[in-house]
């Protein structure tokens, strides 16, 4: 199964996310951070903020929650299919928007929890309602793992860790860099 990777950020102004030039912008990964060998994002593996184990035999595991200039927050990982069958992806993780649903499987239900702020941030959208996570997830086979990421307003500096709330799996603490 190809899994292809892709960000796209949501405009910030009221011209549509245009820029001087007249071209739409969008968010890239860093020149820094790892590709595979089809040019797509990969999370940097050499951490582990949480393992997140789910009874339907998905384990989640973070590997990076990281500021990114513009005030986003991007966290990274990957799903890893812990069974001996290919394992389809939970409709839960979509989130239910009608906005949403209409990219098929993602995982646009994804919530951050900051408890010192009392805020909840939801994965973000683009200027088309598109969230800017992984989607066209739709299975996983037996024993393989496929990245991920979200992408989601980045909480005030002074907080250094948030709850990851991935729906119909327990939540777990990360921290962010």
């Amino acid at each position: 199964m190809a899994l292809t990777v892709s960000l796209t950020a949501c405009g910030g102004g009221e011209d549509g996310g245009k820029d001087d030039s007249g071209n739409t912008s969008s968010s890239a990964p860093p020149a820094d951070e790892p590709k595979d060998d089809g040019g797509n994002t990969v999370p940097d593996t050499s951490q582990t903020l949480a393992t997140i184990n789910g009874s339907d035999g998905f384990q989640f595991v973070v590997n990076t929650a990281a500021r990114d200039k513009g005030g986003f927050l991007t966290v990274m990982g990957s799903i890893k299919n812990t069974t001996t069958d290919v394992k389809t992806i939970d409709l839960l993780w979509s989130g239910q928007e009608s906005a949403v649903k209409r990219t098929g499987p993602s995982l646009g239900g994804i919530t951050l929890i900051d408890k010192a702020e009392k805020k909840r941030y939801y994965v973000l959208r683009d200027t088309d309602g598109y969230p800017l996570t992984t989607t066209g997830l739709s299975s996983v086979e037996a024993g393989k793992s496929v990245s991920f990421f979200a992408q989601f307003p980045a909480p005030p500096d002074g907080t250094s860790e948030v709850d990851i709330q991935i729906p119909s799996m327990p939540v777990a603490t990360i921290e962010i860099s």
